[in-house]
């Protein structure tokens, strides 16, 4: 997402470092800071200059006196989650190898339209943990490539938790839409968070005035091989884990200050009950 056009604003960079870009604003002053400047606190971070002025006041108690576990200088610029999911998938692909355990795992965790009707087989987890189960080893490794490569330019970009919730949103996103266009289809795969990234860094790019042709290159490239004849691909989750990346992207984008934290985090609330409401049509009309 480099491109000499983030220069004609910044306010996308960290005011302590200019080079850095940054998602993530001070929660008092309202100033842009990279993820070496950000302390957390109980609600939102802080930048360093805003931290040393509230511990100088009359109310720093209340920081001075916060459990060591949740006293950091800074957050590490390292994308946890990222690596955490990428850990996490490639785990359960390896023990799915076990000779006797794979078909367990896929059973247990792939995702099928059915397991979302009410009934003894209701198991609404299966649509996000589908991002666990893997086809193959090329079908894993490519999935992780690509949520490697794109967690770590958008984690530090939107912090953990938005990072987090883009993701699971995404996977939500693409079982949705397969349950809607091909109910009694097994599916597996972080393919549909995956796209959800990709939207919504191009939304964001596009927000932030960077060069996103890349990006959009990528989608388009990525749409022509989810078509391709023979692909065995579920366009269904790719382009429904796309869409609410989108979403969530413009979400994100147009929700960056402060005073819009509770308006986003509602959006996002109003995003996943949409998409779970939609899950009343499958359950009626193919039931």
């Amino acid at each position: 997402m480099s491109s000499t056009d983030y220069r004609s604003n910044p306010e996308n960079y960290c005011y302590r470092h200019p080079d850095r870009q940054s998602f993530v604003l001070c929660q008092r002053c309202l100033r842009t800071i990279c993820p070496e400047c950000q302390t957390q606190m109980p609600v939102g971070v802080i930048c360093p200059e805003c931290l040393a002025e509230q511990q100088r006041g009359a109310k720093a108690t209340n920081v001075t006196r916060m459990p060591r576990g949740r006293r950091r200088s800074g957050t590490s610029d390292r994308p946890l989650v990222t690596y955490t999911l990428v850990a996490l998938t490639s785990v359960m692909f390896l023990v799915g190898l076990i000779p006797g355990v794979g078909p367990f795992v896929e059973w247990l965790l792939a995702f099928n339209s059915v397991f979302v009707f009410p009934g003894a087989n209701f198991q609404p987890w299966r649509l996000v943990t589908v991002t666990l189960v893997h086809a193959g080893i090329w079908h894993v490794a490519l999935n992780m490539l690509a949520l490697w490569a794109l967690g770590r330019s958008l984690e530090p970009l939107l912090g953990r938790m938005r990072f987090l919730a883009l993701y699971l949103l995404s996977a939500l996103g693409g079982s949705v839409l397969v349950a809607l266009l091909a109910p009694g289809t097994w599916v597996v795969g972080a393919s549909g968070a995956v796209w959800g990234l990709l939207g919504a860094m191009f939304v964001i790019g596009r927000h932030l005035g960077a060069n996103v042709t890349a990006i959009a290159v990528i989608l388009g490239l990525n749409l022509v091989i989810t078509f391709l004849p023979g692909s065995n691909i579920s366009w269904q989750a790719h382009i429904g884990g796309g869409l609410v990346g989108l979403l969530v992207g413009f979400v994100f984008a147009r929700t960056r200050a402060i005073r819009q934290q509770r308006a986003q985090l509602w959006l996002l609330v109003g995003i996943a009950v949409a998409l779970l409401a939609l899950l009343v049509i499958p359950a009626f009309v193919y039931a």
